[in-house]
């Protein structure tokens, strides 16, 4: 009973903070700047093209967090979620070191282990996973999520040796 109640405050307060965050991004929720402002900092970050990449980091902290939140295939909310602090730490924190006082990757690191652990063992008894029958990822799952994060961390790692990267007006309508 322990563990189910710890698992329920781990999913439950990582899936707020960043259902939170997402709407932030997407709706100016909360403070937030909405999708105009998030590409325009998108667009600052170097990454294009940039309103892809607004979307995909509302829509992953936005629908990771909902996701997550509900204990509801929780595998996809961790990887969703991690890929997005996964940006968020190469991109935007890495450079200012680790302490997040100084605007480094602190917080985002703790984030993105919270996420990746509960990838590991699942969401708990109290979670919607639990109420379907849907357990923890396998290990070879949870290996091919990790081998997408490492792709994802090359493209956004350096972006100026990325084809797309080079050639994104090519996709702008």
């Amino acid at each position: 009973m322990q563990l189910a109640l710890g698992l329920l405050l781990l999913h439950l307060t990582l899936g707020l903070i960043l259902f939170a965050h997402g709407a932030q991004k997407l709706f100016g929720l909360f403070g937030g700047q909405g999708l105009q402002g998030t590409v325009k900092f998108i667009e600052m970050l170097g990454l294009h093209p940039a309103k892809w990449w607004a979307i995909a980091a509302a829509l992953g902290e936005t629908l990771g967090g909902l996701l997550m939140a509900l204990g509801l295939f929780t595998p996809l909310a961790a990887l969703l979620i991690s890929a997005v602090m996964l940006v968020a730490f190469l991109r935007v924190h890495m450079q200012n070191g680790f302490w997040n006082s100084k605007g480094g990757y602190e917080y985002n690191l703790v984030l993105f282990v919270l996420a990746v652990a509960l990838a590991i063992t699942g969401a708990g008894q109290f979670s919607l996973d639990a109420l379907i029958g849907l357990g923890p990822v396998t290990l070879a799952l949870f290996l091919l999520g990790v081998l997408f994060l490492v792709i994802l961390g090359l493209l956004v790692w350096q972006p100026t040796v990325s084809w797309v990267q080079k050639h994104w007006h090519v996709f702008q309508s």
